[in-house]
């Protein structure tokens, strides 16, 4: 197709972090009515340029053209001004806020007498949220969706503005799968309007269907430019990471040892309904030292809520059934009691759950384990740094300096920091919710690396993920939910993902194979 017009061009960016250089020296144009996809691994400077581009980052290096007149941000309401929008990988909503409060969030609009018009933003927003696909009450808080919902009405927020350029970072990596064919149907109407679309994915079968063009940055740096429908995922994979990546599940098979972990029939009933949860029913399973079983399942079927219950973070109520944990029955009244049982815990929101974004990498890191450092209240900072140290340097950390807050990293790296405090604390079994969701392709390896040493040293892994590939690839034995209920387990030597998706499904629904809690 012939090249569009230059909406966007972006000449010689730079933008330095402490000793961390975030971009050098990146061009980047964006045309009229294309979609322009943009990889590469967690840290490589995707976010950062798009940041800069949208507002949110200032103080950097080089020029910004919209429709060839040179512009320069304040901030995102300078950018918004100017027709740009960015839907963040890490979702900005008010979580005690209505749906339609957020989406109109410091937009709001007024009444002839120049009060909130509530009636017209609920009526405006359910037009939004049904042109982005989703059936939601706008008058229901956000806290009370999940994650995939959560993502819509982020994509309906940046849909109300009304903007010629609309950056994407990461949309999919919540949705079901009917949501991002929705996704992509807005996609094609906004490209028919002439909206220009930056899309920022690790999925790479959905850059060969949306894309026009992508662009590779590494290190900061460009490093490819290519028509995506034409390139094979392996070549794309080689230019995101610099080296030729031979397959993406190497664990190694692990000699498993005794039962670790017995689940019998448990079921929690809350004191509270909880709207779109699906809490257990009566789920029965077993996990073996040094053994990885996966949790696979339906939008629904109560993978994650299983995990809180096992880790104690479930909300209160009548709770029935036995965890037995190496032969000792347990009832996890919270993290603290889980942690001094052994067990561990990495929640699929990372952000919310998982980090203090305000602290630094060494205080997050070693947050769960501050009583190895320390002795009548007293911590030994250089025990603490040493730990921290060694565990950035197994997971291959990228950063600039330990004393960092957190939210400066990239997502895998994020990641990374959630991995190494539970490590640290030394598990007989992790609980993992939806591990890779939102890291590139080289941070899945090193993820997938990273589970098959565990199981190595006979830690017991439960991992729950929406990706079939993943949990076939990964995992010794896979057990199956439905509706809070274990209804089918599966060797992975002897069955294929076909095998895992007709049990999820049973009669009818369609497998959540795009991520989204449970």
């Amino acid at each position: 197709m012939p090249q569009a017009a230059a909406l966007v061009r972006m000449s010689r960016i730079g933008k330095r972090y402490g000793g961390v250089q975030a971009c050098r020296d990146v061009d980047f144009t964006l045309g009229a009515g294309e979609v322009h996809a943009l990889l590469g691994e967690n840290g490589a400077g995707k976010s950062t340029l798009m940041k800069i581009l949208s507002g949110d980052v200032t103080g950097y290096a080089g020029q910004i053209e919209i429709n060839g007149s040179p512009v320069s941000f304040s901030g995102p309401t300078d950018a918004q001004a100017a027709g740009i929008a960015m839907i963040h990988q890490e979702l900005d909503l008010v979580p005690g806020l209505p749906v339609a409060d957020n989406i109109f969030l410091g937009r709001e609009l007024r009444t002839r007498l120049r009060t909130v018009d509530r009636r017209r933003m609920e009526r405006e927003a359910r037009a939004l949220l049904e042109r982005s696909g989703v059936d939601l009450d706008p008058r229901r808080p956000v806290g009370e969706l999940r994650i995939g919902e959560q993502q819509l009405v982020t994509i309906a927020k940046a849909i109300s503005l009304d903007a010629r350029v609309l950056i994407m970072d990461e949309p999919t990596s919540a949705l079901t799968t009917s949501e991002v064919e929705r996704l992509f149907v807005v996609i094609r109407e906004l490209r028919r309007g002439g909206v220009g679309i930056v899309y920022i994915s690790h999925r790479m079968e959905e850059i060969a269907q949306v894309a026009d063009r992508a662009s590779v940055l590494r290190n900061g740096q460009n490093v490819a430019s290519f028509d995506p429908r034409t390139l094979s995922t392996a070549e794309v994979v080689e230019a995101m990471v610099g080296r030729p990546v031979q397959t993406m599940f190497t664990t190694p098979d692990a000699a498993t040892g005794d039962e670790l972990l017995r689940v019998e029939n448990l079921a929690l009933t809350p004191r509270r309904p909880r709207p779109g949860r699906r809490d257990p029913a009566g789920i029965s399973l077993t996990v073996r030292a040094g053994e990885i079983v996966g949790l696979a399942g339906l939008l629904g079927s109560g993978r994650t809520e299983l995990l809180e219950t096992l880790y104690g973070v479930a909300p209160g109520g009548t709770r029935s059934g036995r965890i037995v944990l190496q032969g000792q029955q347990i009832q996890p009244r919270g993290p603290r009691h889980a942690l001094r049982h052994g067990i561990g815990f990495v929640p699929e929101d990372r952000r919310t759950s998982g980090l203090v974004l305000f602290h630094s990498i060494l205080a997050n890191t070693v947050v769960s384990s501050l009583p190895a450092y320390g002795r009548l209240g007293v911590i030994a900072r250089r025990m603490e740094r040493s730990a921290s140290v060694r565990m950035a340097d197994r997971l291959r950390l990228k950063f600039g300096r330990l004393q960092d807050e957190v939210g400066t990293l990239s997502g895998g790296n994020q990641q990374k920091v959630v991995f190494g405090r539970m490590l640290l604390t030394e598990p007989h079994l992790l609980l993992l919710d939806e591990p890779t969701r939102g890291v590139d392709v080289g941070a899945k390896a090193e993820i997938y690396r990273l589970l098959g040493e565990l199981a190595g040293q006979g830690i017991g892994v439960l991992l729950a993920s929406s990706e079939l590939p993943e949990l076939v690839g990964v995992c010794d034995r896979v057990v199956v939910l439905r509706d809070g209920r274990d209804v089918a387990s599966f060797s992975t030597a002897d069955s294929a993902e076909g095998d895992l998706l007709a049990a999820a499904m049973g009669e009818s629904a369609v497998f959540e194979d795009a991520g989204g809690a449970q």
